[in-house]
This record gives C-alpha cells, sequence and structure tokens, in this order.
C-alpha cells in the first residue's frame, strides 16, 4: 500500500466473543490475564502496530444470548486490524473466548482525486467517520450490517445524497449521538457497516427509529444482526464473568 493510501484508508474491525470459560476467582490472577491480553493486542511483543487504535471494549451481557463481549479497533492497514484480532485469541484470556461474528469496512477519504460519486452517494458523501474525528468515544454503541434493495441502487447518486443528507439532518436532532458508516464490498457477506454511539442507551433505539423512519430508510433491506452494549474496561468486564479456581 502507498504511504498516499494508507494516509487517507482506514479499516474498522468489530469483534464479538462469547465467554466460553470461567476466568479466574483470584483479583490478581485475573488482572495479570487483561494485563496480558491488552499488551498482546498492542503488540507489545513485536512492535505497537503502525496506526492501530482501540475504540472501545464493549459488555454485551444479557443483551443477547450468544455473545458477551465487543471490541472495536481502527487502523490504516487490514493487517493491522487483523494481527490484534489474532494476538488477543492468542492471550490467555482469549483462550476463554469463543469468536461469534467479527466483520471489517473500509473508509476512504476524498482526496481530490477521481472518485466514485455514486459510493460517495450510497455512503453518505464524504462524511468521516466519527471514529476518525476529535472526541470522546460514546458511552453506548449499536454496531449492525446495512444493505440497500436493489431499488436503492438505480437511483441517480445525486438523489441518493439528498435522501441520505436528509436522514442525517434527522439524526443531528438526537444530542450527542454519532455514526460510523463504512463500505464492507468483498470483505464479508454485507455491502455497508454501521456503528451509532450515544451518551445513553435508549437514544440508540430513538436514533434508529430516526433512521427507520426516513425516504432513504425505506430502502433498507438489510440492518441484523445487532450488536449493542456500553463501553467498558476490560478489567471491569472480566470480574463481571463467571469465576471459578482457573485452571489453563
Amino acid at each position: 500500500m502507498s504511504s498516499k493510501e494508507s494516509a487517507t484508508t482506514h479499516y474498522a474491525m468489530w469483534s464479538v466473543f462469547q465467554t466460553a470459560n470461567t476466568l479466574p476467582e483470584d483479583a490478581l490472577e485475573r488482572k495479570d490475564m487483561v494485563r496480558e491480553a491488552l499488551r498482546a493486542v498492542n503488540g507489545a511483543a513485536g512492535g505497537s502496530p503502525a496506526g492501530l487504535t482501540v475504540r472501545g471494549w464493549y459488555d454485551l451481557s444479557g443483551m443477547r444470548s450468544d455473545a458477551d463481549l465487543m471490541v472495536w479497533w481502527h487502523a490504516t492497514t487490514v493487517e493491522a486490524v487483523q494481527g490484534a484480532y489474532q494476538r488477543l485469541r492468542q492471550s490467555e484470556l482469549g483462550r476463554c473466548l469463543d469468536p461469534i461474528w467479527s466483520n471489517v469496512g473500509v473508509y476512504r477519504a476524498d482526496t481530490g482525486a477521481d472518485t466514485d460519486s455514486d459510493t460517495d452517494a450510497e455512503a453518505g458523501g464524504t462524511t468521516q467517520p466519527a471514529f476518525l474525528e476529535s472526541g470522546e468515544p460514546g458511552a453506548y454503541l449499536s454496531v449492525s450490517p446495512l444493505g440497500y434493495s436493489q431499488d436503492w441502487y438505480q437511483l441517480q447518486a445525486e438523489e441518493r445524497s439528498r435522501l441520505l443528507a436528509e436522514q442525517a439532518q434527522s439524526l443531528a436532532q438526537h444530542a450527542g449521538v454519532r455514526t460510523s458508516t463504512v463500505a464492507a464490498f468483498a470483505l464479508g457477506d454485507f455491502e455497508w457497516l454501521r456503528a451509532v454511539e450515544a451518551p445513553e442507551l435508549h437514544q440508540l433505539v430513538d436514533a434508529s427509529r430516526a433512521l427507520r423512519s426516513t425516504a432513504a430508510g425505506h430502502h433498507v433491506r438489510e440492518d441484523t444482526p445487532v450488536f449493542a452494549g456500553p463501553r467498558t474496561d476490560l478489567n471491569s468486564w472480566a470480574a463481571r464473568q463467571p469465576l471459578s479456581d482457573y485452571d489453563a
């Protein structure tokens, strides 16, 4: 990848896990396990991966019966987020987690070079995802795929852009709610991935209803599965999991 492309291309990955084994009952042992996992994710053993950012860990407990933990990370190369995923799974904590769902999307900034106007219109113009903006991550997160009907793609790019601008205006009425939409064509089973952040959980409900009720929302044909929960730190999350005398 060229330095120019690397500077304007960002890959976001959302990875979801289910607790597959009890964690250590002993607090110090549990904290050591978490510390080792965080060091592994950040590349302590082999040097820090260039451009890797862990935006947050999210507690999914009880929100779904098949998921307990989600992590959101992004970087300028897909290899960097893949490496973080691999190192987490190689850690002792990672061996207590079963992978449930993981998907990657890409955002490419408009550098003024030739761009695909249709793609810009589909993704909401050149609006930068929230994860690349300044400010703290939202306290609550909802992530889901996003797929449009074939009729949507038959609309002129200008019309799609107008409908998405109306959708953005509707969302702007919800204070503190921010979205990150990235393209996922050919990277997995979905067209787009959308992350919505909010200061309060109920705001995710309101924002989702607002998005669905817009004209652009009427063209959405796929928006599940959905993973949602509060942002947390990994030590606090681990302390809330099933605990026992641990035997690796």
